[in-house]
């Protein structure tokens, strides 16, 4: 049997996309579920190694639409595992926006991770935004709304910069070839890279830049934030990873995103901002590792830490999609997720606080996927003695765990008895929910047999995760946080939740809007109606006045000694001047006077070209 050949992953999900909304029924939900299907048997004709669907001589340019390289091949696989995943826990409502928005958000990532040139990653990673303003739209609610209008305006303006910065690069001699090794890696040496760094930089969520996902995340639709969680800042560090690895700024930005939304999440009350608090703080330990890493290095901890980034990207994808999830099942059945509205809801969704508590646990515990990825970033961090940064880390990763995987279960599940009696989640999220459950726990628990041979960087010795004093100094600092957790909880220490809305940076634009609205209007507007006023009212006028009088004027200056010589008197010339000027107004001169005025105009052309 010959070898079937793959397409481009990105177009079997955009069209899907374009598809589902015209089907009805089961016919849409079969289709929608059978397009990742179909999606996971391509992922397995596509060989490493190897350049696929090249667009050759196009504005001068080739267009690489597949590189396929171990790289790119560890995301597209968890990218197509999570969009099955994700496609299945929403396929019960079966609503064409919902499913197509997320074929689509998908779509567009593995069109990021495949792109082997910069303007088709462009292209691809711009249409992430409507996949995510979609994901926004789909919950059909004021507050989605406006979120999805301020990701579109931050959006907007990082894909601006990143634009600037890819046209300054290309027309200043670089190559739009993008990754498949060190030689493509761009590097901070100019206003080009600059930019281009700080435009890929905003969907990474860097602070400052950043706070539209914590401003996003809790406003989409139940399902919706579960594709925004995935696709977004995960491409974002892919792209990193290709383009600025070994840049030491990251490093230091990364450290900063893996302890300061701690702050933030602590005393949130909206228990999925606190998860999109403390998914910042995971990218931020990824971005510590693309900035310790270098590609294709032949020191061990280089290229440990890119490792480690790769595989605590596939695994932060999984454990937190699953805490997304379980609150998604919540917020289906109860139509909360605030922690001072909910509690006690173990006793009636048992398999959805179980999946709860196993994402909780698959943060950092041992034989859970995340376990087996994080310490690569930390120890890579400690080995090269950037001590500050792995203290940060730490206090990151203990973190992390204290609100992601203690109060957003304990508060949802565990806190007092809220008096909600809701239903079970529905099957098919209990389902989607089992299987990233399932592979959390598998990963975890077999690394070797699944995730490290999947890793992009070759080393020469393969990293250990199940030491002993890896194992034991873990446990003590996650016990020590869980016991802090309910110390401080049981003394009345702990913040308590509270009804409120916290903001950070994104004050800049919720609550400066109406006042940087009031300036742009005055003035860019105030600009406006100045130049309307001066060009289009006074001069335009002007000029109009001068052409529709000038052939009469012309006239009075001939017709007026002519009336003279015929006695005429002043009253009588004013009278007939008025008659030629209502004449020239209506563009009504005889025959004869228009020729005159031609022969005149033929004239004066004569003597102008004779004096030349």
């Amino acid at each position: 049997m010959p070898d079937l050949p793959p397409v481009p992953p990105a177009f079997i999900y955009l069209l899907g996309a374009l598809l589902v909304p015209f089907l009805r029924g089961r016919a849409r939900q079969v289709v929608a579920l059978a397009i990742p299907l179909i999606a996971f048997f391509n992922y397995f004709l596509i060989k490493d190694g190897v350049t696929y669907w090249t667009i050759p001589g196009f504005l001068d340019f080739e267009f690489v639409l597949g590189r396929a390289d171990k790289w790119s091949l560890i995301f597209l696989n968890i990218f197509t595992v999570l969009s099955f995943c994700g496609i299945l826990y929403i396929i019960k409502d079966n609503k064409a926006l919902d499913l197509s928005a997320g074929l689509l958000y998908s779509g567009c990532a593995m069109g990021v991770v495949m792109a082997g040139d910069l303007i088709t990653l462009y292209m691809f990673w711009e249409m992430l935004t409507l996949g995510a303003v979609l994901c926004l739209l789909t919950r059909r609610a004021k507050a989605g709304r406006n979120a999805a209008y301020r990701y579109i305006l931050v959006h907007v303006f990082g894909g601006v910069i990143l634009l600037a910065g890819l046209v300054l690069h290309i027309a200043g001699g670089g190559s739009i070839a993008f990754g498949g090794g060190k030689e493509n890696v761009i590097g901070l040496s100019g206003l080009a890279s600059w930019l281009i760094f700080i435009g890929f930089g905003v969907n990474c969520a860097w602070p400052v830049l950043g706070s539209w996902l914590t401003d996003t995340y809790p406003e989409a639709s139940y399902g919706g934030v579960i594709f925004m969680a995935t696709f977004t800042t995960k491409t974002a560090i892919y792209v990193l990873s290709q383009t600025f690895a070994g840049e030491e700024a990251l490093i230091w930005i990364g450290a900063a995103m893996a302890t300061i939304p701690l702050f933030f999440a602590v005393v949130e009350n909206d228990l999925r901002k606190v998860l999109a608090y403390c998914l910042v703080n995971q990218v931020g330990f990824m971005t510590v590792g693309v900035g310790l890493g270098k590609l294709d290095s032949s020191i061990l901890y280089e290229s440990q830490a890119l490792n480690g980034t790769a595989a605590h990207a596939y695994c932060h994808i999984l454990y937190k999609a699953l805490l997304f999830m379980s609150i998604g099942s919540v917020i289906y059945r109860t139509g909360k997720s605030k922690a001072t509205e909910l509690g006690g809801l173990y006793k009636y969704m048992p398999w959805t606080c179980l999946f709860c508590c196993i994402g909780a646990v698959s943060i950092s515990f041992p034989f859970f996927c995340g376990f087996v990825s994080k310490s690569m970033i930390m120890s890579t961090a400690a080995a090269e003695n950037h001590f500050i940064v792995w203290l940060a880390l730490v206090f990151g990763s203990a973190g992390v765990f204290h609100l992601a995987g203690i109060k957003v279960p304990f508060f949802a599940f565990f806190s007092r008895d809220s008096g909600l009696r809701p239903k079970e989640a529905p099957s098919n999220q209990l389902w989607a929910m089992g299987i990233i459950a399932g592979l959390c726990i598998f990963v975890g628990t077999f690394p070797n047999a699944f995730l490290y041979p999947m890793l992009p960087e070759v080393v020469d010795k393969m990293y250990k995760p199940y030491t002993w004093a890896h194992v034991t100094d873990l446990l003590a600092l996650l016990l020590s946080s869980a016991l802090a957790f309910t110390l401080l909880l049981r003394a009345g220490f702990y913040p308590a939740a509270m009804r409120s809305t916290n903001v950070d940076f994104d004050c800049l634009y919720r609550k400066s809007g109406k006042g940087m609205y009031f300036a742009f209007d005055k003035l860019f507007n105030g600009a406006n109606q100045f130049c309307k006023t001066l060009f289009f009212d006074k001069i335009a006028g002007a000029l109009s006045s001068f052409f529709v009088a000038a052939p009469s004027t012309l006239l009075s200056w001939f017709a007026v000694p002519v009336w003279k010589i015929q006695g005429k008197s002043d009253d009588e010339i004013d009278c007939l001047k008025e008659n030629l000027f209502a004449v020239g107004r209506a563009g009504a001169f005889p025959i004869g006077l228009t020729a005159l005025l031609g022969v005149l105009l033929l004239a004066l052309l004569s003597v102008i070209f004779v004096l030349k």
